[in-house]
């Protein structure tokens, strides 16, 4: 519901308080608000929580609001050291820095140094041909000093992880439905970058 991935999901799950970590990190994004807490608490059935913390939350509203009312009105003109939250400063070579038109990708790709050789026939394959794909690889697009994984969570359709050796360990359970492409295989190789661009190609 609050559209964690899988591996922050098994982060949390090592936490001794994992569900105090899930609202410390759900509250720093810009849809956390008091009405998206209580729907979230409303489908998981869990109205009995509402209930215990209906007094205090009514009383965090209020300050909250009384905070507002007595914040000083300031000029936008003049007001030239506001603080600046990451996305407004941009995070990729190509972003706007003031945030209105963030830029996104058709897909993430996940590698090592190993794979670049790789990564490279991917751009030629996919965004240097008909197909006109856009990828973020981190190395090309990606500002130094910012979070990586905000591009990969919030402005990418989809991740490609790119396996370079053979896994000595199965694949984990919750990927046992997703289909491989394997570009290891010369009698599939024809295909492979066809299917794979359709599928980045999707909504």
């Amino acid at each position: 519901m609050m559209d964690f991935t899988y591996l922050e999901i098994k982060n949390f799950e090592k936490r001794d308080y994992p569900f105090e970590k899930v609202l410390t990190e759900w509250e720093t994004r810009p849809e956390a608000t008091v009405a998206s807490l209580l729907s979230f608490l409303e489908k998981a059935e869990r109205k009995d929580i509402i209930s215990d913390l209906k007094e205090i939350i009514d009383d965090d509203c209020r300050k909250y609001l009384e905070r507002q009312q007595r914040k000083p009105v300031q000029v936008p003109v003049v007001d030239s050291c506001g603080p600046r939250t990451q996305e407004r400063e941009g995070i990729t070579l190509f972003d706007d820095p003031q945030g209105i038109t963030p830029e996104t990708f058709d897909a993430f790709i996940c590698y090592c140094q190993s794979d670049f050789q790789f990564v490279h026939e991917m751009i030629k394959q996919l965004e240097q041909t008909e197909y006109n794909l856009k990828l973020c690889v981190f190395d090309r697009d990606v500002l130094p000093g910012t979070c990586v994984w905000t591009i990969a969570r919030a402005r990418s359709k989809r991740l490609i992880p790119v396996v370079y050796k053979s896994m000595k360990r199965p694949f984990p359970s919750i990927l046992r439905f997703l289909t491989i492409c394997d570009y290891t295989k010369p009698c599939t190789q024809i295909w492979f970058w066809k299917r794979l661009a359709k599928a980045l190609s999707l909504p």
